[in-house]
């Protein structure tokens, strides 16, 4: 079961309630129609090339969700990417790395009953993580990131050229966002800073023979010119053909990018050109560093790769440069956005996730089962509900900013109907505490408790007494397990939560 510091289990569950339903900030939609495998692109895949003997065309898909029954024709859009390392589940260990990732379909539906349209896109893969040198290990990840750009942009263009030609999936084409999980947030990083491939002109991109990306072979950052290899170009027959040119005349904009992980390349890309952007992170991510250090391939292989910057070190530097002052000025004082900035260095774009488990990377991310694609042992982590309370966290913290970013309301703010108590502010006593028995919550005469509920550090209420109405009420423990638990009780004047330890 996914595990949550107490602090910040404390915040989310402080009832943060919008005084009515607000739509992009509550699910004001009961029911999600989805259109599957609808094609976005055609672009040549490396993915095969040791059996093909170069590269082949591939349809790129995306599945679409939008609120059913919807009148609203200007919406905005988000697109995701997902995880899987750049790797097909057959080949990155079996949990991921396509569009029908669970918890990209959880992120999509929760956000069409929000009021958006969510396109949950897939994008080329291939790369040689088990490459006998490092400088190709570099050199083929760089290249799928590049194309992992490329398709990102080539997804908005299409979105672009529907609005212009009748805009049949009702969006507005001004308000589009690009979300990545795990590997998906390099291509959001990526995408969000990358102007021209010259960016990549950087010494651990560069080889004795040249750029490890030249762009008459791979074509350029948004994907609209032909690529072709010349003669004596490595891994590839001369005139292979490395990327095609999709909706070109149209625009690749996007107006915001998110991370749920992933890192960004190099810090450099950065300026104040850029689009905000928008990250969460575990600071203690072994995999993409949260702040500045070598990609490794994931266990069992453990290879160094490249040293890149995660949400710790890039998120400062976009707040310095300005990227993000939407979200800066829009003083959102409610307890998510006051309790991130106590332990995010004071910014309003990113919100990090101090976990118990150093190798949780991804505490948001869950399976549809232990082998969702079939991958024999692969033992996927199937805790739907425990990532839901990741889920919530981070849809509360979106909601405002990307409200902000992308002018959907004049106030982004939330508004809480329930006001958060401490425990001084009603004299609320636990007794004894710590215990190995039962235990005793207590108040001030002033303040009746109405109602008590005992949770567990994964969210789960596991003891609800909804009608107490008095000063003291006992808590028997009826064999719950030793460990922390807290104590939401609920007052006329607000809730008040306090930790609870069973011995």
């Amino acid at each position: 079961m996914k595990q949550l510091n107490l602090l910040f289990f404390f915040l989310l569950t402080l009832a943060i309630t919008a005084e009515g339903q607000r739509r992009y900030f509550d699910p004001v939609f009961t029911d999600v129609t989805v259109t599957t495998d609808v094609t976005y692109g055609v672009n040549a895949t490396v993915i095969a090339l040791q059996i093909a003997g170069q590269a082949i065309p591939q349809a790129l898909k995306m599945d679409l969700y939008s609120p059913t029954g919807d009148n609203e024709t200007a919406r905005p859009l988000v697109i995701i990417m997902h995880s899987g390392n750049f790797l097909p589940p057959s080949v990155n260990g079996g949990c991921t790395g396509t569009i029908k990732d669970a918890d990209n379909v959880e992120m999509a539906t929760r956000l069409a009953k929000m009021g958006y349209v969510a396109a949950v896109a897939d994008y080329r893969l291939g790369w040689n993580p088990i490459a006998g040198t490092q400088t190709e290990r570099v050199y083929t990840l760089i290249n799928a990131a590049y194309r992992g750009v490329q398709d990102s942009r080539t997804c908005a263009r299409f979105f672009h050229k529907s609005a212009a030609n009748g805009n049949p999936y009702g969006i507005d084409p001004n308000k589009i966002v690009l979300m990545g999980f795990g590997t998906g947030g390099y291509i959001s990083f990526a995408s969000a800073t990358l102007d021209t491939i010259t960016d990549t002109y950087i010494p651990k991109f560069l080889t004795p023979a040249g750029p490890m990306v030249i762009e008459p072979v791979n074509g350029n950052v948004d994907g609209t010119t032909v690529g072709i290899t010349f003669p004596g170009y490595p891994g590839f027959p001369a005139g292979d053909t490395l990327n095609y040119p999709n909706h070109v005349g149209f625009s690749s904009s996007i107006a915001m990018a998110v991370n749920l992980g992933g890192a960004l390349a190099d810090t450099s890309f950065i300026d104040a050109s850029d689009i905000p952007c928008l990250s969460f992170q575990t600071p203690t991510d072994p995999y993409a560093p949260c702040g500045t250090g070598i990609v490794n391939v994931p266990p069992p292989i453990s290879l160094p790769v490249v040293e890149v910057s995660g949400s710790c070190d890039a998120q400062p530097i976009f707040d310095a440069v300005g990227v993000n002052s939407a979200m800066t000025n829009a003083g959102f004082d409610d307890p998510l956005s006051q309790h991130a900035l106590t332990i995010n260095g004071g910014i309003q774009s990113f919100y990090p996730f101090y976990v118990t488990d150093p190798l949780n990377s991804s505490p948001w991310a869950y399976a549809s089962s232990a082998e969702p694609y079939g991958v024999a042992g692969s033992d996927c982590d199937v805790d739907a509900a425990g990532s839901a309370i990741y889920m919530d966290t981070i849809m509360t913290y979106f909601a405002p900013r990307a409200c902000a970013v992308l002018g959907l309301y004049s106030d982004c703010k939330i508004t809480t109907s329930v006001k958060g108590l401490s425990t001084i502010e009603v004299g609320q006593k636990a007794t004894p505490n710590p215990t190995s028995e039962n235990f005793m919550l207590q108040s001030d005469a002033r303040f009746p408790m109405m109602s008590v509920q005992i949770l567990d550090l994964s969210g789960r209420i596991i003891r609800d007494y909804p009608s107490v109405n008095a000063n003291q009420f006992t808590v028997n423990r009826n064999g719950l397990s030793p460990g922390v638990y807290v104590a939401r009780v609920a007052y006329k004047e607000g809730i008040v939560t306090q930790k609870v330890v069973l011995q």
